[in-house]
């Protein structure tokens, strides 16, 4: 019998994990001593810090990042085709979502493997459901690209399908860059978008607000360096 895989959420940043995994989530960790994270160091410290009943030492650990080989990933699931549990970790949020897990699942169903997907944090979809935008019909864009004009064609490509279809755009950003991606949003915007603009999300100093750029432009808030989401719906 194959075990399963487990997608499993993690923090958004430092808060209690009971503020945001459910009891459910958190017993599954003491199921499973096989895990696909992206960082050995920060995944030791999310399971040291759910308390589960393992040793860490006692754990093994596949890297699944920018770093690793596609031909190695069919062995990462070995531990399951052999009737272990085993599971994924994100850096933040939720595995698979603007995250390489993805390829990793894929797999796993090509294998028949049971993949369970554990109720957690995403920044995404949090954002999303406290912008006041449309949640009929949204696109998550990723990342824009790093480099301009770049960055500003597709900004302004994105905006006008928006308005065509009233579908709204959604960005992640790394911390580092929102405020010249911001920037960008202030300038090559149409005054009448709304922006919604949300930072440290289930965080203590949580931000999440929409605005039209015009009053967006009033007073720009200071995100820098603050994992943020950005979410535009141009009317």
């Amino acid at each position: 019998m194959k075990g399963n895989l487990y997608l499993i959420p993690t923090t958004l940043g430092d808060t209690m994990l009971n503020n945001v995994l459910p009891e459910h989530s958190l017993s599954i960790l003491n199921e499973i001593t096989h895990y696909i994270v992206e960082n050995v160091r920060t995944a030791r410290r999310f399971l040291v810090k759910a308390k589960i009943n393992h040793k860490i030492d006692d754990l093994t650990f596949y890297e699944l990042n920018k770093h690793s080989k596609s031909e190695d990933y069919q062995s990462y699931l070995l531990p399951a085709l052999n009737g272990q549990h085993l599971g994924i970790l994100s850096e933040a949020g939720c595995p698979g979502i603007a995250d390489p897990g993805a390829d990793i699942v894929e797999i796993a169903h090509e294998k028949n493997i049971n993949v369970v997907p554990l109720v957690g944090p995403s920044s995404i979809l949090l954002a999303l459901m406290a912008s006041g935008m449309n949640g009929q019909n949204f696109a998550f864009k990723g990342y824009l690209p790093v480099k301009n004009p770049q960055r500003i064609k597709q900004l302004k490509i994105d905006e006008q399908y928006s308005k065509n279809e009233r579908q709204s755009q959604i960005y992640i950003e790394t911390p580092y860059r929102n405020k010249s991606i911001l920037a960008d949003m202030m300038e090559h915007l149409k005054p009448t978008t709304k922006l919604c603009i949300a930072v440290d999300i289930t965080l203590s100093t949580e931000f999440i607000k929409t605005k039209t750029v015009k009053d967006w432009k009033k007073k720009i808030p200071e995100i820098n360096k603050r994992p943020a989401i950005f979410i535009i719906q141009a009317v």
